[in-house]
């Protein structure tokens, strides 16, 4: 599976290369996404079936629509849970072993290609965009929100698998 990381400043257009690049990728490419979001937001309505299972205590709970299929797990970033086989990164940081631990999923479905927006700090190819600074991402800077879209889909493409790059570093 491969795996690319947008970072760069909040409202530096982040999302919208996302809704750029996601379609061209898909059209070759089972592609999952992953956002980081820096503040708690109820995505399950307080009264709701799924808020209820959660709040009742389940750790994981999965919503089934007829369009839709949705996981909540608990812990998020704080304290997601060690699994020795969901360490990419090795990561001892909990918003790192959160991502980790979502790639693992992830691949394990099947997934192709995932686009990271945000997790600037991961060990990930990643893709500047606005005016961050190179030094301040964790991952080999790979391109920039500005260069031509058809040169950024054709790099994302061929990206080395993360477990074939891992696998090297640790």
């Amino acid at each position: 599976m491969r795996v690319v990381c947008l970072a760069g400043p909040s409202d530096s257009g982040k999302t919208t290369l996302v809704e750029e690049l996601v379609p061209r990728l898909a059209e070759t490419e089972r592609v999952a996404t992953v956002k980081s979001i820096h503040h708690d937001i109820e995505i399950d309505a307080p009264g709701a079936d799924t808020h209820r299972h959660r709040t009742a205590g389940a750790e994981t709970v999965v919503g089934v629509t007829p369009e839709l299929t949705f996981g909540i797990t608990t812990r998020g970033k704080r304290e997601p849970p060690r699994e020795p086989d969901a360490e990419f990164f090795g990561a001892a940081d909990g918003e790192l072993r959160a991502l980790s631990r979502v790639l693992t999923r992830l691949e394990r479905r099947g997934y192709d290609l995932v686009v990271v927006e945000g997790f600037g700090e991961a060990p990930l190819p990643t893709i500047l965009v606005g005016d961050r600074d190179p030094d301040a991402v964790g991952g080999e800077v790979v391109g920039r929100g500005r260069d031509d879209l058809p040169d950024l889909v054709e790099t994302v493409l061929a990206l080395e698998p993360l477990g074939e790059r891992s696998a090297g570093g640790n």
